[in-house]
């Protein structure tokens, strides 16, 4: 069966720029290599989910400029429907500027642009394919109004919603969360949303317990190179991460997200064995450089679980 995915989002070009280490404040450093590569949360998830065999449509903006046109071929080069991706005159498309340093760890600074317009209107004119959809899936890299919108138009057609409440977001989101069936934030991410610090089981515990009690039914935290957790129907587990050299950890949570929907039933009845996909989606994409470019296959990743070995 193949799943049909309705992702509301981002759509960025990522700049890449390579330096040792963060700077200190005050300090001017070089960085020894730039590199161009198309991103954005959203965009990131809708590529790994339709490299995975779902069919994917995408709601959000670009601007008209060349980085717009670009990332609108990218999409489609996808096999994703773009059908609605509204382009915006007069503003520029979003812009993501990627410190990594040499251990593979980045640090991002957003520049919205097109996406800060992605709104409740748009959903509306969009309608359509919600009536078809298994799941909806968001972020925070748009408004939130327009995630409650996509969440509401979901709900009404008995489609399953998926949050990936990233960037971190310390405001609460009581409203978003009770349109919300899976949650799935890393664990700084759930931190900022819960207050509660993750440094254990009972933490672990915890965090879950908050989403639950606002209406969420299925809570999975993502932990780098400690896999995932993954709370749901009364019952915890951890799902182990795969044992690679991570390279640039840009767009794995990304994949990991829209890799797991690709494979996960609309029932949640296969959750764990979903999870270990993505896994392995995730371990593949780190090995490489960029977003797009990192972003593994389906064939990539049965390949790759022959042979991969869990931390």
């Amino acid at each position: 069966m193949t799943n049909n995915i309705v992702i509301l989002g981002s759509i960025n070009v990522d700049r890449i720029l390579h330096i040792a280490q963060l700077p200190q404040p005050g300090e001017t450093i070089k960085m020894t290599q730039l590199d161009l590569a198309a991103g954005g949360k959203g965009a990131n998830q809708a590529v790994a989910a339709a490299r995975s065999g779902a069919a994917t449509t995408f709601i959000g903006a670009v601007g008209t400029d060349a980085e717009g046109r670009m990332m609108h071929e990218q999409l489609v080069a996808n096999g994703i429907n773009v059908d609605h991706v509204a382009q915006v005159a007069d503003m520029v498309t979003g812009q993501a500027y990627i410190l990594l340093q040499a251990g593979g760890q980045n640090s991002i600074i957003i520049n919205a642009g097109a996406n800060a317009l992605v709104s409740p209107a748009l959903v509306a004119q969009s309608e359509a394919v919600f009536e078809q959809a298994d799941f909806v899936i968001t972020q925070f890299e748009t408004p939130v109004a327009a995630a409650l919108a996509a969440f509401d138009s979901a709900r009404d057609h008995g489609v399953t919603t998926i949050l990936n409440p990233a960037p971190a977001s310390d405001q609460p989101q009581d409203d978003l969360l009770r349109l919300t069936d899976v949650i799935a934030p890393n664990e700084t991410e759930s931190a900022r949303l819960t207050g509660i610090k993750i440094t254990d089981a009972a933490s672990l515990t915890a965090s879950a317990a908050y989403f639950h009690q606002r209406g969420v039914k299925a809570v999975i935290i993502t932990l780098g190179e400690q896999g995932s957790f993954l709370s749901y129907a009364g019952q915890e587990q951890r799902v182990p991460a795969f044992r690679v050299d991570a390279v640039d950890t840009t767009a794995a949570g990304d994949t990991f997200i829209g890799a797991m929907v690709s494979q996960l039933r609309p029932d949640l009845s296969n959750l764990v064995a979903a999870m270990t996909y993505a896994s392995k989606a995730s371990a593949l994409t780190v090995q490489k450089l960029g977003a797009f470019p990192s972003i593994p296959t389906e064939k990539a990743i049965q390949s790759f679980g022959q042979s991969a070995q869990q931390r």
